[in-house]
């Protein structure tokens, strides 16, 4: 896969903990220079991207009930409003997996639905992570059907802060049984350009990662570049 193409793939990510400002400007700094499909970052750092990306196609994006998931619905909800205030265009909500491995697809269900419906009230594109891991075959079967009928336009593998991150068979899953338009976005723990590419030949149409930029190089040049993260 030809450099160019691998980039438009490819949401650039910088979740650490001790992340600084010059960090996150790098970040969209060679988001820019590379065209990236987008950048993601915390909330409270989205008002730097959006000034640092400015007229850039790179889009923003950023991270809600992250990483766990458990944060109660209003507060999700509270999030995405203000991400949108300060420049968001999309924003990757964490699942209350927790739930829904306890079998209480009622409240996922409904907590998809109103978040979905806020977001796409502020023409937000929605990622939705569930954190596959921590899920049997039957629950990620189950919570594909939830974002799907919730309207969520990805479904995403991983918050990268889990036991594992993205797996080829777990996208294959989702690429096998999805219903309808539904894309896929695999995330966590990629950083080579076998391990991208097979992602994408299984069906991801978004990759997350903070390895971007060493990717693109290695499409480019052949020679495997050190990765800047764990994401």
């Amino acid at each position: 896969m030809k450099s160019a193409a691998l980039a438009g793939y490819l949401d650039s990510t910088n979740l650490r903990l001790d992340a600084t400002e010059a960090d996150l400007r790098t970040l969209c700094a060679d988001a820019r220079r590379h065209e990236f499909a987008a950048v993601m970052l915390y909330p409270a750092s989205v008002p730097l991207a959006r000034e640092t990306l400015a007229s850039a196609k790179v889009r923003i994006g950023t991270v809600i009930g992250f990483p766990h998931g458990r944060t109660p619905t209003a507060a999700k909800e509270a999030e995405i409003r203000a991400v949108a205030e300060t420049g968001a265009q999309e924003v990757d909500i964490v699942m209350h997996y927790a739930d829904l491995r306890e079998g209480r697809q009622a409240a996922v269900a409904a907590e998809l639905g109103r978040l979905a419906a806020v977001a796409r009230q502020l023409h937000l594109l929605t990622k939705v992570i569930v954190e596959t891991c921590y899920l049997d075959r039957r629950q990620k079967l189950a919570a594909l059907v939830l974002c799907e009928n919730a309207g969520i336009d990805f479904i995403k593998t991983s918050t990268g802060f889990g036991a594992a991150g993205a797996a080829v068979d777990d996208v294959k899953l989702f690429a096998d049984h999805r219903r309808g338009s539904i894309r896929i976005k695999a995330a966590g723990g990629i950083k080579t350009l076998a391990q991208a590419q097979a992602l994408i030949a299984a069906g991801a149409e978004r990759l997350g990662t903070s390895s971007a930029v060493a990717l693109v190089q290695e499409a480019a040049d052949g020679k495997v570049a050190a990765s800047t993260g764990d994401y």
